[in-house]
């Protein structure tokens, strides 16, 4: 049976991911990000479910921080529906509750509703675990954001179902494992996800991105992230669709690697349904 880590609670949207894409698996609950992707480099468990950016609350912290050193590949993606219901327990009732709390994240997602309330968030360290911690107070002054399921998990009561600030709000994930895994070029859309420092010269980042845009390369996504203290360059995160091995994206690369003191593929993997929606 294979072992999926993921940080967070069960109840957590990260153990609804993990049980959406792998169903049948045992699961690996973590306190941190950190000690998924360990538990995966360690062969505690044999792949990690790891939130990456959120359509309404944008990157999650600390995450591509870790990745590059972790020496683990990515080798899928998921775009879970991210969806909230305000909790409390039994016999509270919304003029009760002065005190919410939850996921950093989840409380960036659900804006509107704690601004009416009028109330006091208090961050958690994961929405499952929100709930979790309110049960145990058993005080009805606290309520907490957590996916709908999470609600009969820990025994509480509904008190408002959906109150995220979007319906379209969407978490991406990623799929980590010990081994690359990168398939052959075909029909399939892919992704490719890596990391690079520019060298450093005038003009480095826009000579080394040169080559996507000369080779009609699609670049989804670019981040950067200061390594350390210091002047030293920066490092950044690109995702591009394409397959390295397709000849523009192979001389895209090529250029990349001209201009950058370092690059590091983290990944090649089927791009997930969902961003065939977002060109529609």
């Amino acid at each position: 049976m294979v072992t999926i880590a993921y940080q967070g609670e069960p109840g957590s949207n990260s153990a609804a991911a993990a049980r959406r894409l792998y169903p049948d698996s045992r699961e690996l609950p973590c306190t941190t990000f950190e000690q998924a992707l360990e538990a995966v480099a360690l062969e505690t468990a044999d792949l990690a479910v790891i939130p990456v950016d959120n359509s309404a609350a944008g990157r999650v912290a600390d995450v591509h921080h870790l990745l590059p050193e972790s020496d683990l590949s990515i080798i899928a993606e998921y775009f879970l529906p991210i969806r909230f219901d305000l909790m409390a327990v039994p016999g509270a009732t919304l003029e009760d509750v002065a005190f919410v709390r939850s996921h950093v994240h989840a409380l960036g997602q659900c804006r509107k509703i704690i601004r009416e309330g009028g109330w006091q968030t208090l961050v958690s360290d994961d929405t499952a675990g929100a709930a979790r911690e309110i049960a145990e107070l058993g005080d009805p002054r606290h309520a907490a954001l957590a996916p709908p399921g999470a609600a009969d998990l820990y025994g509480l009561q509904v008190l408002r179902s959906g109150v995220e600030d979007t319906s379209d709000n969407t978490t991406r994930f990623v799929v980590l494992a010990r081994d690359a895994e990168f398939p052959p070029v075909s029909d399939t859309p892919m992704m490719t996800s890596l990391f690079f420092s520019v060298r450093n010269i005038p003009s480095a980042l826009y000579k080394a991105l040169g080559g996507f845009s000369s080779n009609a390369v699609n670049l989804t996504k670019i981040e950067s992230y200061q390594v350390g203290a210091g002047l030293k360059a920066s490092r950044f995160y690109i995702e591009i669709e394409g397959h390295p091995q397709e000849s523009s994206v192979a001389l895209a690369l090529e250029e990349l690697r001209f201009f950058s003191s370092e690059v590091r593929i983290m990944g090649v993997y089927p791009a997930h349904p969902h961003r065939s929606l977002d060109h529609d």
